[in-house]
């Protein structure tokens, strides 16, 4: 299966601060067809998922789970929710909700605990994981922002465990 460009990735990213306009523009169709075909078909762990939420054949978003690599996490009992993407044409109509309890069946079915990195200037996605049952777990990483996105030279990104 193919996860085409227009899924919902680049849009959702344009509404990222942590994401470069310059990256934004770098990015071609082919190369990220080509990307994901490779990590869908052949990934580097065999634990890491990718679901994709559908609307009838078309594809709406997606979320990328895998073993957590932070060091202070158990690769066997913990899991990550790496990547969470819906089209933002096509939010609050359900595709998130649906993807990311998805995303927990799959990470409990094969861990004991989920994790989730969520930019602390996304208020959006922040909002919507929390009313998830969500919450931070007290770990923390600071990630360069780009200067051309936010006056903001770095941003705060909490870690949110499910409950």
């Amino acid at each position: 299966m193919t996860l085409p460009p227009s899924c919902g990735s680049r849009a959702s990213w344009r509404s990222n601060p942590l994401v470069p306009d310059e990256s934004l523009a770098a990015l071609d169709p082919v190369d990220l067809t080509e990307r994901w075909t490779t990590l869908v078909s052949s990934p580097k762990d065999a634990r890491m998922r990718v679901l994709v939420a559908l609307e009838r054949a078309d594809v709406r978003g997606f979320a990328l789970v895998h073993p957590s690599y932070d060091p202070d996490s158990d690769q066997v009992a913990d899991g990550e929710i790496g990547e969470f993407a819906v089209d933002p044409a096509h939010q609050r109509a359900g595709h998130g909700s649906r993807l990311l309890q998805a995303a927990v069946d799959t990470l409990i079915a094969e861990r004991t605990r989920a994790l989730w990195w969520v930019a602390s200037t996304d208020d959006v996605l922040r909002t919507f994981v929390t009313d998830s049952g969500w919450g931070p777990d007290g770990a923390h990483r600071g990630l360069p922002m780009p200067a051309t996105r936010r006056s903001s030279r770095s941003a705060c990104t909490p870690r949110c465990h499910d409950d």
